[in-house]
């Protein structure tokens, strides 16, 4: 009868040992697959960011000149040109500002900080018209030069009332959506309560247009 009850005792020890191993492996696969999914949520987004940007074109015309004063400012010459910019800006982001980090726990990826828009680059193409040079005062090479540089300038003003960083916003939206949609396929869920969204019921219109 005690043999019995011994083998009776060790079948059950043997079956906890070997759900508690059974348990341990499967828990620890478990968090295993967690992480890889985390890890590659976290890249799939950097990548996905890395698309968004707003291009515009500008055609603008500028007037240049410079005046130079001889002979003990008692004489001053100037010149002056007309200029046709036609410009290529390109609005974006500095990746390195987006703030992202994966709550394994609770299957979570958290956007803490998603930067402003930025102009990323200005390529400026410049046509001369109307040059008048003045008689101690000509257009040399290093004109094109302050030319190129005031007309980056005057493009830049132009940017704030051209609505090319309302775009550039509204396509950060538009991905930030497009990126829970991609997170919540998998079964886990993008916070960005974090981020100052001043106009919900754009969010709201964004939303609706990407799931219809």
């Amino acid at each position: 009868m005690d043999g019995i009850i011994e083998v009776f005792l060790g079948l059950i020890l043997g079956a906890i040992l070997m759900y508690w191993v059974y348990s341990f492996f499967r828990t620890k696969k478990t968090k295993e697959v967690t992480h890889k999914q985390s890890t590659v949520l976290l890249e799939k987004i950097k990548r996905v960011c890395k698309l968004i940007s707003v291009e515009g074109d500008f055609a603008e015309v500028y007037q240049y000149h410079n005046t130079k004063e001889h002979f003990m400012s008692l004489v001053s010459s100037k010149k002056k040109a007309l200029v046709i910019i036609n410009a290529k800006v390109q609005i974006g982001y500095d990746l390195k500002k987006i703030l992202l980090n994966a709550d394994d726990v609770n299957k979570k990826i958290v956007l803490t900080n998603f930067p402003e828009p930025e102009v990323l680059s200005i390529s400026p193409e410049l046509q001369f018209y109307d040059i008048k040079n003045g008689l101690f005062n000509s257009f040399s090479p290093e004109d094109l030069t302050n030319v190129n540089k005031e007309a980056k300038e005057h493009i830049l003003d132009k940017i704030p009332v051209s609505g090319l960083m309302e775009t550039a916003r509204k396509e950060a939206m538009e991905t930030i959506l497009l990126v829970e949609t991609i997170v919540e396929t998998i079964g886990w869920k993008l916070d960005y309560s974090a981020l100052r969204i001043e106009d919900k019921k754009e969010v709201k219109q964004i939303e609706q247009e990407i799931n219809s």
